[in-house]
């Protein structure tokens, strides 16, 4: 976040003019939250202090302690933020309740952090916070799931334009939305392995085809535009169960899944551990990039009675509790290859002024098999019902993941105040 520092003349006691500063500063912040949102929406200029409610700001403050991520859904009986009659932004692959889906019990349960509260979401802080800024998720389609819903969470305080065709052709994978009131651009890159990748199977592309990964070489249709960005959430996970041949510096050095015996065998963790370290040393070294990263990790599919091409399906209505199902060892294995590479980046990041965070959803989803459509979608490639274990319902836990997102924003927010008036004082 960039902020304006109140400026006082020079005078003969240094000590004064110091506790002055932090006094004006303060002030100001106080006076800022109180601003009306009418007067807010008639700027067309970023605020020199995003307008967020200082009590809110401490009470995170409070449980920095806390690990939210650590706890237990819990009964919501008031329901979701939204339906799908309220969000017109919904697309068909998770609009459950348009395609029949009888149950809506599994959108009436909510994230409780076991030693402190998770704020709902806020759409006018959030707004707030992003005022002249931008996001941007990179990822596959799971990350993109969790962009359509933060724009239903929004949806409340505004709509955004869609402008995704001024920057692709491809305007189904590659998305931009501009909420002119604010000033804040939302965007979606499709890069489902986040390095560089092509089809390797002559008779072309299917579900199940052998792909190139290029592991040291990230992926272009992202890591050339993102430079601008202010916040960057980056995530990968299901295309990496692939068959796929890896490549480094050029050259073949494994594959996952292939039935070649001359060619080593690696496993997927490999490859998702190199895929990452590459695209957070894409961050690192782009001469101009100053946002915030942060890592959404590993989501697991929940098919049960087959896999997904071989009839399996995901029926179940109401959430697992963590007694009753243990985090499977691919799922940790996913999560740890990438948190490590993330701690990695994180403390190199520190060394330039670079923000890296994580956003855990792993073990929390993996105790939502209730939330994904099944058989209650539509494909969004063709006008047909698949049984889709991997995506997540609109309106459903996946909002859970943008109340995570805005505390993580916020505190980040309280940190950066905190350090101004500790340079100033």
């Amino acid at each position: 976040m960039k902020f304006h520092v109140i400026e006082l003349p020079n005078g003969k006691n240094s000590q004064q003019n110091a506790s002055t500063k932090v006094f004006l500063l303060t002030l100001s912040l106080i006076l800022i939250s109180s601003i009306p949102l009418c007067l807010l929406k008639s700027s067309h200029s970023p605020l020199p202090f995003p307008k967020i409610n200082i009590s809110s700001l401490r009470s995170i403050e409070l449980e920095k302690k806390c690990d939210v991520f650590n706890g237990k859904w819990v009964p919501h009986p008031q329901g979701p933020y939204y339906t799908n009659e309220t969000c017109r932004l919904i697309i068909d692959q998770q609009n459950c309740m348009k395609f029949g889906r009888p149950d809506s019990e599994f959108m009436k349960w909510r994230w409780k952090p076991d030693d402190c509260e998770l704020p709902l979401f806020d759409a006018v802080q959030f707004l707030e916070i992003v005022r002249g800024k931008s996001m941007a998720f990179v990822g596959d389609s799971v990350g993109r799931n969790q962009m359509q819903s933060l724009l239903c969470l929004l949806a409340d305080v505004a709509y955004p334009e869609d402008i995704s065709h001024k920057y692709s052709s491809d305007i189904d994978y590659f998305k931009r939305w501009f909420y002119a009131d604010y000033q804040f651009t939302l965007a979606a890159f499709w890069s489902p392995f986040l390095v560089k990748s092509r089809d390797a199977d002559p008779d072309g592309h299917t579900y199940n085809s052998l792909m190139n990964v290029y592991l040291d070489e990230a992926d272009e249709a992202w890591a050339n535009q993102i430079e601008n960005f202010d916040y960057v959430i980056i995530s990968a996970g299901q295309w990496f169960f692939r068959p796929l041949f890896f490549y480094e510096k050029g050259e073949l050095v494994g594959c996952h899944k292939c039935s070649e015996n001359n060619i080593t065998s690696v496993t997927r963790y490999y490859g998702y551990k190199m895929a990452f370290r590459t695209a957070f040393r894409t961050l690192l070294g782009l001469k101009n990039y100053k946002g915030t990263t942060f890592l959404r990790t590993f989501s697991a599919s929940h098919f049960e009675n087959g896999d997904w091409d071989k009839g399996g399906n995901c029926v179940r209505t109401t959430p697992f509790t963590s007694q009753e199902m243990k985090l499977e060892e691919y799922n940790l294995e996913f999560y740890l290859t990438q948190a490590e590479e993330l701690r990695k980046a994180e403390e190199e990041g520190k060394k330039i002024g670079l923000t890296f965070g994580l956003l855990n959803t792993t073990e929390i989803m993996w105790l939502r098999p209730d939330g994904h459509p099944n058989s209650y979608g539509h494909s969004m490639n063709r006008n047909a019902t698949v049984n889709d274990c991997v995506h997540w319902c609109l309106p459903g836990p996946i909002d859970t993941w943008n109340e995570f997102l805005l505390y993580l924003m916020k505190r980040e927010v309280l940190i950066r105040l905190k350090g101004k008036l500790m340079k100033n004082a």
